[in-house]
């Protein structure tokens, strides 16, 4: 029965709508409005589905890692509600500020105190820097084979069967186990919680690691062990022009309409 490690980010909600997003250029840090309330990561909640599936085909465990500082502990318990079974949070002020290298530091060294497992599974990306590293950087720190973008992951006779999402489809790749998998949204919808699974997870409390819980010190994680430097982050100005051309019939508008376009030097 495979052990399975699912990373899982909160982050401010996707859905929430771009103008009421504000940045504070002195601080270079996006400053989000009270009524904007975090979530999980979308492909997070994916790679967490793509473990629930191993384990309702399989059996085994599942444990979920989230990194940061102040976790709604209602937003990082829903893999609990959907059916994982153990949550552990690196939380603490030392976390905030991390890039792809800090971020990646501390799961690192958690999973390897977790100790002995099958598959870490991520989302291909988080949905507030949309970076794309973190997986990617994990399997090279822990020295595993990834397999990217997946759409399904299957674990039979010690090894791992990934259909991998390509531009015109899907390719199929094998790895022996331990190995690292990123998801892709094709993987499908997640699973809603079920009154009985949010139940059970109001129940269990999370184990809470600090640095020095996982073997590293304040200055190896967040801010202050970033190896990237952020420096402008602004919105950009978005300014739309519209034209009409109109004609007396449609192919003297289409006639007109290709003038203008190669006087503009469009085409």
């Amino acid at each position: 029965m495979p052990k399975l490690i699912v990373c899982a980010k909160q982050v401010p909600d996707p859905e929430a709508p771009p103008g009421s997003l504000k940045v504070d250029t002195s601080a270079n840090k996006v400053v989000l409005p009270a009524s904007i309330s975090p979530v999980v990561n979308p492909y997070d909640e994916q790679a967490v589905e793509a473990a629930l599936r191993l384990k309702d085909a399989l059996g085994g465990s599942i444990t979920v890692i989230s990194l940061g500082n102040n976790l709604q502990r209602d937003v990082v318990k829903k893999p609990l509600s959907m059916g994982a079974d153990e949550l552990i949070l690196l939380e603490d002020p030392a976390f905030e500020g991390g890039d792809a290298w800090s971020t990646v530091t501390a799961l690192a060294a958690a999973i390897k105190k977790v100790g002995e497992f099958d598959l870490v599974i991520c989302g291909r990306q988080a949905a507030d820097w949309d970076a794309g590293q973190v997986g990617l950087g994990l399997a090279e720190m822990l020295g595993l084979p990834v397999i990217s973008l997946a759409q399904k992951v299957e674990v039979m006779d010690s090894k791992v069967r990934v259909e991998r999402v390509i531009t015109d489809g899907y390719e199929v790749i094998e790895s022996s186990l331990p190995a690292l998998i990123t998801v892709s949204n094709e993987l499908g919808e997640p699973r809603y919680a079920t009154l009985k699974g949010i139940m059970a997870a109001s129940k269990k409390q999370p184990t809470v690691w600090k640095p020095d819980d996982i073997g590293l010190d304040a200055s190896q994680v967040g801010e202050a062990g970033r190896k990237s430097k952020l420096v402008r982050l602004f919105q950009p100005n978005k300014e739309a022009h519209c034209e009409i051309v109109e004609g007396e019939s449609a192919e003297e508008a289409g006639s007109l309409l290709a003038d203008r376009l190669r006087t503009a030097k469009i085409i």
